[in-house]
């Protein structure tokens, strides 16, 4: 894929993380020749494009099996030379290894830690601390004035949630019944090679804000925080046995935590010491926060919603740089085509204004769901009663008097249902933007069941396979009560890309994929670099055998393949780094390897699971690392 590069822009952009720098400015550095030749050269960087990899196949199961990298960056020179750029897969450990604290002595990476920051221990695997194969969210940063001991070139920091993990010791599921942890990274950053190095592991103190749920993707604010999620928020109407066990592991006590607590936005701010601190923002919506976006008016989010019968969110803050106060908006779909995966306009709804202290205060006083709304999961047969989709199915509901704004922030799904939303979208996962063309994308990792069924205002065709949604965004907006909405950047209309499109297929192949591996299937993470002009695309697919990291360039249209997880993974922790310090990243995680499903892997499972059992701690564990540059010599 190939764009040009504007002369303004070419300062930050350099190779890949791991490759020779490559100083734009001035003369091309050639693949490892001396900085006497790389002075004498006038070349610059005029274009970059990126080589695609095959899916791997099971006459490789060692490539299917791990991370797989095939790909490269070719650089175009403004005197017509070209120069290739290997790209590789570098993880700063395996969840689960012992990984340095800074203070001498080594921690569990993606450990778990109860409501008094003490391991939490798994009887059923010998007592040894629970651990996450489940790496997701991950914010590449720097910090001014940062130093930590063992830093000797540049201090750079990772900032790394760990969304669950699947199975105990004894292979009982464990989705949702242990507290997210969240950790920051100190890395070694050598200013020759770009090359990260893990130097300290600091788990951060959740316990300030009672926990965290089910962290899943993330985002870098414009002012350098990470913005975490809580996904899959607990029914505060009818908590479950999930939630239950949750609070044991958390607090010791089934009965201390209350739903309302979760579901809402974390962020973490790093300090120069390589520690963190976290703070709630509880006037975002209590819905299913995936990877959220922060326009460049650093006031306006936009928020997809990880769900069945899921809404598009908006929030717009009072202040820039600053969550805790705001307005909430809902989207109302008007469709435009329903062929394929469809097209819409967009209208917002106004839920309310809140700060994050005031619904707070709400959920400490011991707010209930039948203090907001009388709920019924059977038709009352009482006109006073509206019907709504709630979570895949229906429910029935009356607004408590007075109860408008607890109603928009603690029940937001059955509130934006109640007052009209588009409640109709199924697994909107993760959210980035494209500032210079004031679009925005939205992966919808499924399109079926609400989306397709005729239940809701959206009634598209599918794929299954799920698509990308670019938005059109605009200023000069009003609400559906006519009141102007204070943004620049509000989304207009939703419609894919064709190349972002999933495409089906009508019998498995030879593999046992279900949709066709030289397209997307169900996008989940989404990052944009601006530099690049690149979408990046990471895949939880139960429709690929392998999930794969995809490359898209916004202006020739191409798709290139990058990466490819092991089989049964998910790619996650995806994030596209423009410049640190003059280098280029693209962080990438995976979760869950060798989690088969049936009949997906019923082809591979037999032949693979060995391998995925060697490299990653019998199924245990996963990596949380970084794509990296190698040069091609010769």
């Amino acid at each position: 894929m190939t764009q040009s590069v504007d002369s303004n822009r070419r300062r930050l952009l350099g190779f890949m993380a791991g490759a020779p720098l490559l100083p734009l400015a001035g003369g091309l550095a050639g693949l490892g020749a001396s900085r006497s030749a790389a002075a004498a050269t006038e070349a610059t960087l005029d274009s970059v494009s990126f080589l695609p990899m095959a899916a791997p196949s099971l006459s490789n199961p060692v490539a299917m099996a791990t991370t797989t990298i095939g790909s490269a960056m070719q650089l175009h020179m403004s005197d017509g030379s070209s120069r290739q750029v290997k790209l590789a897969y570098h993880p700063f450990f395996i969840t689960g290894d012992r990984v340095p604290d800074g203070q001498g002595g080594t921690v569990v990476a993606g450990g778990y830690y109860d409501i008094d920051n003490r391991p939490i221990l798994d009887p059923s695997a010998g007592n040894r601390q629970f651990f996450s194969d489940c790496p997701d969210g991950t914010s590449l940063l720097t910090v001014d004035n940062a130093r930590v001991d063992g830093v000797y070139g540049n201090p750079v920091f990772a900032v790394v949630q760990f969304e669950y993990t699947t199975r105990d010791g004894a292979g009982e599921s464990m989705y949702g019944r242990l507290p997210s942890p969240i950790a920051v990274l100190t890395l070694d950053q050598n200013p020759e090679t770009g090359e990260l190095t893990l130097v300290k592991y600091h788990n951060v103190d959740t316990s300030p804000v009672g926990g965290l749920w089910i962290t899943c993707g993330a985002s870098l604010s414009p002012w350098g925080t990470h913005l975490s999620s809580e996904e899959y928020e607990p029914d505060a109407a009818a908590p479950d046995d999930e939630f239950k066990s949750y609070c044991r592991n958390l607090f010791g006590d089934e009965n201390r935590g209350t739903p309302y607590n979760y579901g809402h936005l974390p962020e973490v701010t790093v300090n120069p010491d390589g520690t963190g601190t976290l703070v709630k923002h509880y006037n975002l919506g209590r819905l299913s926060h995936e990877l959220i976006q922060v326009m460049p008016d650093e006031r306006t989010v936009l928020m997809g919603d990880d769900a069945t019968n899921g809404g598009l969110f908006m929030f717009v803050a009072d202040k820039p740089r600053d969550l805790s106060s705001g307005t909430l908006y809902v989207g109302k779909w008007t469709q435009v085509s329903g062929k394929g995966p469809g097209a819409g306009d967009i209208g917002w709804i106004r839920l309310g204004h809140a700060d994050s202290a005031e619904i707070k205060q709400l959920i400490d006083d011991g707010i209930q769901a039948s203090d907001i709304m009388d709920i019924r999961t059977e038709d009352p047969q009482d006109e006073g009663f509206t019907r709504i989709p709630y979570s895949g199915k229906i429910n029935w509901v009356k607004l408590k008097p007075g109860m408008e704004k607890a109603a928009a922030f603690l029940e937001t799904h059955r509130y934006a249902a109640l007052v009209g939303a588009s409640m109709g979208f199924t697994k909107m996962e993760g959210t980035t933007v494209n500032a210079a063309d004031k679009k925005a994308y939205s992966a919808m990792s499924y399109i079926y069941k609400t989306m397709t069924d005729g239940s809701s205002d959206i009634h598209v065709e599918g794929p299954t396979a799920g698509a990308v949604y670019e938005h059109t965004l605009r200023g000069g907006q009003k609400d559906s009560g006519g009141q102007p909405i204070d943004s620049e950047w509000v989304s207009v209309h939703m419609a894919p890309p064709a190349n972002l499109v999933g495409e089906d297929l009508a019998e498995p192949d030879a593999l046992g994929n279900t949709a066709h591996a030289d397209r997307i299937a169900n996008p989940d993470n989404i990052k944009f670099s601006e530099e690049l002009r690149t979408l990046f695309i990471g895949e939880d697919s139960g429709n690929h055998v392998n999930n794969f990291l995809w490359a898209y360039n916004v202006d020739s249209g191409k798709l290139t393949r990058l990466l490819s997880c092991p089989a049964g993974a998910e790619s996650t922790g995806l994030q596209a780094v423009d410049s640190i310090n003059g280098w280029t990243y693209i962080m990438s995680n995976f979760q869950h390897p060798g989690d088969w499903e049936s009949p997906l892997h019923d082809k591979v499972r037999e032949t693979l699971d060995p391998y995925v059992r060697a490299n990653y701690k019998d199924r245990y564990g996963a990596a949380v690392g970084y794509i990296t540059g190698m040069p091609k010599l010769g």
